[in-house]
């Protein structure tokens, strides 16, 4: 998640400031195709470029941080794409709005423009995917950890199907659930601090 974020908000806003530029196209081909590659197989391109070619990181398994970068990178490369199209299209559309231009109007700078208004007023859908997203890496990555050999939670609910462990898989599923509701009330505590006008109704 926070891989995915730190590419994915500066290049949103990247791409909203120069849209219909080559710097816009460009992030969109790289986002459209990142939305059409599994996650899978985004991890097997990670191990044969950086484990077999290169010879950086190990192949799979559980250890210390060079264990999890790959897995990482790869569960938030297609949250990555995801985010930054929904933050460049709310940006263009807060962009347009009478605020925006009355901000402007006044003689502010255009960075504080940006900062101060249009990327705040953007960043509520970008919240409520992140929010959904969240949840889903939870226990969603059951794929990610079969290909990298991680231990994780997703992998252990599939094992404890298979092998008929139904206290463990009700303990798993309260728990993923738990969590769900948990982030869900997270974003909308943010709500709050990002657009005071849910504060007043």
């Amino acid at each position: 998640m926070l891989i995915s974020l730190c590419i994915a908000i500066p290049a949103g806003v990247l791409a909203a400031l120069k849209k219909g530029s080559a710097i816009d196209q460009g992030i969109m081909v790289i986002v459209m195709a990142g939305q059409s590659m599994p996650v899978f197989w985004v991890g097997i391109l990670l191990i044969m470029l950086f484990s077999i070619q290169l010879r950086w990181l190990p192949t799979g398994g559980y250890g210390g941080v060079r264990y999890i970068i790959m897995p990482a990178i790869a569960l938030g490369f297609n949250l990555m794409t995801l985010t930054t199209r929904l933050l460049r299209s709310s940006l263009i559309e807060v962009m347009e709005t009478d605020y925006i231009r009355t901000a402007r109007a006044k003689g502010l700078k255009s960075k504080a423009v940006i900062m101060k208004h249009a990327l705040r007023n953007s960043l509520l859908p970008v919240v409520t995917v992140v929010g959904l997203q969240m949840g889903a890496l939870l226990g969603g990555s059951v794929v990610t950890e079969t290909v990298f050999a991680w231990p994780g939670v997703g992998q252990m609910l599939v094992q404890a199907i298979q092998y008929r462990d139904f206290p463990l898989v009700q303990a798993t599923i309260i728990t993923l659930a738990g969590g769900f509701v948990l982030i869900n009330l997270v974003v909308d505590v943010l709500y709050v601090f990002i657009d005071p006008r849910i504060h007043l109704k």
